[in-house]
């Protein structure tokens, strides 16, 4: 039932955002003509739709709020619910997988060159967005100079051969070593650092690499950066264009596949139990025997790598590449990516990476707005899910006693 208070505030809500509003979508000034104009109906608009979204909003925050006091009482919410229905129900996740593999498949069959490209992007970001789901998602190390393993894959592949002639198919196990020599080198800075400390730390190695790399002219010929890289060719031929994006977006998948494979297995391992407990408690880890050095230096060296083996496919996919590839908003995007889709979560770093570089490119059309569309899913995501868009589902281990056996 709606209450004078929740008009009254609603109200408010409507006028307040009324005056933010006002000099962007009232006021235009033309200076051919050198007029201005007052597009007083936008604000008419703004005032009303934001009148009715505060009442969306309140009834989401309530929603919220009876959600937090289930979880008080006990009760498991209906994503966790959904999420162990799924994976338990063979006769349901087993179908899906085998619908979605077919149409992952028959994608750049289906679609056009330029659909075919941007999901190429889109797999290469799932799978920074798995190596990062290491370093932060599992061993809770806020890794904010990520892009620098990608710069070190992407320049690894564009100097080997340019200096060396080297393969796509060399570079690739080449530059995944180079990514993880680079994690232990900026790990062993670090291993006494965490939280606010250690995000400024391997921010400014993401910066060293970057400027290094603008300004050695003689190494990595400075901000003109380096053209004509090959694409990945098959049994010795050259694809055209076309047949080449093909070609990549099928590596894309098979990359991405196996990352998928390698990360869940080590979740699952004893190295992947000891990232979760040095998320946890670093204290407690430590006391419980963990080398915890060691158990740093293995995220990031791993975490690495697969930044550094999608560096490569990068620099194959755009056949050019300089330090403006390489800024501080990549690391952003791909630690959003983490944090939106659910930190831990194979499946949510998946879906958070698809709709975070998707949805930019099919809101072209709105391009005027987009940026703000892409804000506001932020905000109300990390206000009404903070796990995420698909939470981790943390296993919950009951002893249920010793059976007495029958004495029968």
């Amino acid at each position: 039932m709606i209450t004078f208070d929740q008009i009254r505030r609603a109200f408010l809500v409507s006028v307040w955002f009324m005056f933010l509003t006002f000099p962007i979508m009232v006021i235009r000034v033309n200076p051919v003509e050198q007029i201005v104009e007052w597009r007083w109906k936008n604000m008419v608009l703004v005032g009303i739709g934001s009148f009715f979204l505060s009442f969306v909003w309140n009834y989401l925050m309530k929603r919220k709020e009876l959600g937090f006091k289930k979880a008080e009482a006990g009760e498991e919410t209906g994503t966790i619910l959904l999420a162990q229905r799924i994976l338990g129900e063979k006769r349901i996740y087993i179908p899906g997988l085998v619908a979605i593999g077919i149409f992952t498949m028959a994608f750049p069959l289906i679609f056009s060159m330029y659909q075919t490209t941007i999901m190429v992007t889109a797999l290469i970001y799932v799978m920074l967005g798995l190596g990062l789901n290491i370093v932060v998602g599992l061993a809770g190390l806020l890794d904010l100079g990520y892009v620098a393993f990608y710069a070190v894959g992407a320049y690894a592949y564009a100097l080997l051969n340019y200096h060396f002639g080297l393969s796509f198919w060399m570079v690739l196990p080449i530059g995944g070593a180079l990514g993880a020599i680079a994690g232990i080198i900026l790990g062993f800075p670090v291993l006494r650092l965490r939280g606010d400390y250690l995000a400024i730390v391997t921010l400014g190695f993401g910066e060293i690499i970057r400027i290094i790399l603008e300004n050695w002219n003689e190494f990595s010929f400075g901000p003109s950066g380096i053209a004509n890289i090959p694409r990945p060719s098959l049994f010795g031929m050259d694809l055209s264009v076309h047949d080449s994006t093909i070609y990549i977006y099928y590596i894309m998948i098979a990359l991405c596949l196996f990352t998928i494979f390698v990360v869940n297995r080590l979740q699952d391992s004893r190295v992947g139990r000891a990232w979760i407990a040095l998320r946890e408690d670093e204290i407690a880890c430590q006391a419980m025997g963990i080398d915890k050095a060691k158990t740093k230096l293995t995220a990031f060296s791993l975490g690495a790598t697969w930044a550094s083996m999608a560096g490569v496919v990068f620099a194959a996919k755009t056949t050019f590449v300089n330090p403006a590839s390489f800024t501080i908003w990549e690391s952003i995007i791909v630690l959003c990516i983490v944090v939106l889709g659910g930190m831990g979560s194979i499946v949510g770093v998946i879906a958070g990476a698809l709709v975070l570089i998707l949805t930019p490119e099919y809101l072209r059309a709105f391009s005027e707005y987009r940026m703000l569309a892409f804000g506001t899913l932020l905000v109300v995501m990390m206000i009404f899910r903070p796990g995420g868009i698909i939470p981790n589902v943390r296993r919950v281990y009951k002893f249920e006693g010793v059976k007495s056996a029958d004495k029968s």
